[in-house]
């Protein structure tokens, strides 16, 4: 389509048609939500002219100003709310810059790199301002507490290398990728619901409840690690195959 004058609905229609599968692994928020909300943004920038690169800047913009705020504002029902809106954004933004590579003819190695840069940034900085925030502005300083969202950025950090990890071996192999598409159900989508990151930008809405939100915050946390614990049994096992 690139170099094509497209309307919105032309530009949303064909990127209807036009979606891969899920991958197993590929969480129901992430697949039924966030990527419904990601192609209508992405026909929208399509028709702005809007590239790939800046689209995951805008997905940047509005993350990292939301993980700014976990840290600038005392909790409460209308800074969470905010928080989380530019979370979910931002999230949905990210899903967005694919698709606008879609609708213009196929991504690049930069626009791949860019856009995981920012995610394995996103991935540990965003837990680490909420111990931050917590320690700042909230009766858990100096508690136990302090250490689940420390445990969460590492947990995070390490999944995420190890799907980058696991891609590029098995592509240096031409093996199928970690992500394969078209395997994923609605039952494994919604088990694995917990470990989904529009899930944990969610939880932000319960921030003004620092109690509610540091219980719901740990739970998500022991579901990602027990999605490590279980993956990295796999995914060895799949490398020693190869």
């Amino acid at each position: 389509m690139q170099g094509q004058t497209v309307t919105y609905r032309e530009a949303f229609a064909t990127l209807k048609s036009a979606q891969k599968g899920h991958a197993r692994g590929a969480p129901a928020y992430s697949v039924y939500v966030n990527r419904r909300i990601g192609r209508v943004f992405a026909a929208f920038a399509y028709i702005r002219g809007w590239t790939p690169n800046q689209v995951t800047a805008i997905s940047a913009v509005h993350t990292f100003v939301g993980i700014a705020l976990i840290i600038a504002l005392p909790p409460s029902w209308w800074s969470g709310l905010l928080i989380a809106a530019l979370l979910l954004c931002g999230y949905a933004w990210d899903s967005a810059d694919g698709q606008v590579a879609r609708l213009r003819g196929g991504g690049s190695a930069a626009g791949e790199w860019l856009d995981h840069f920012v995610d394995a940034a996103k991935l540990s900085v965003l837990h680490l301002a909420v111990l931050v925030g917590l320690w700042m502005h909230t009766p858990l300083r100096d508690t136990a507490w302090l250490l689940v969202p420390l445990a969460f950025s590492a947990i995070s950090t390490v999944t995420f290398f190890g799907m980058l990890l696991n891609d590029l071996l098995k592509a240096s192999r031409s093996a199928a990728s970690t992500h394969s598409r078209g395997g994923g159900t609605l039952l494994r989508s919604t088990i694995l619901l917990p470990t989904d990151f529009g899930v944990v930008c969610l939880v932000f809405v319960l921030w003004g409840w620092t109690t509610g939100f540091i219980v719901v915050y740990a739970l998500l946390a022991a579901a990602a690690l027990a999605f490590l614990a279980l993956a990295s049994v796999r995914w060895f096992r799949e490398m020693k195959t190869l």
